[in-house]
């Protein structure tokens, strides 16, 4: 499945200093060479936040941890379409991401 161009666009549009780049079978936004969030090649969006943050996000019913290989990971989040509905939801979403990216130092 290709990642959604519509929502690709709409994380454009709110993170327009990014760089784009393919991965993880998506769209990733990154930031000083971080990534930031992604529009999925599974759909929705994965999402990068302060592992310390992680059991709360998930408390939400549209957010899980993302799992490579198998294994899910503290501080990599699956958002499901049903939470990027409106673009408050996108809006909310993409900024902790990129708050997250931007803390960290650059690549």
């Amino acid at each position: 499945m290709a990642y959604d161009e519509a929502l690709a666009a709409e994380i454009r549009k709110l993170v327009p200093d990014a760089t784009e780049k393919k991965m993880f079978g998506g769209l990733a936004f990154l930031i000083n060479g971080n990534m930031a969030v992604s529009a999925s090649g599974q759909g929705g969006m994965l999402l990068r936040v302060d592992p310390a943050d992680t059991p709360t996000l998930i408390e939400r019913p549209e957010a899980s941890r993302f799992a490579m290989r198998g294994r899910e990971m503290d501080g990599w989040l699956k958002v499901d379409t049903a939470g990027l509905t409106t673009k408050r939801q996108l809006k909310s979403w993409v900024s902790r991401g990129v708050t997250y990216a931007r803390s960290l130092p650059a690549k």
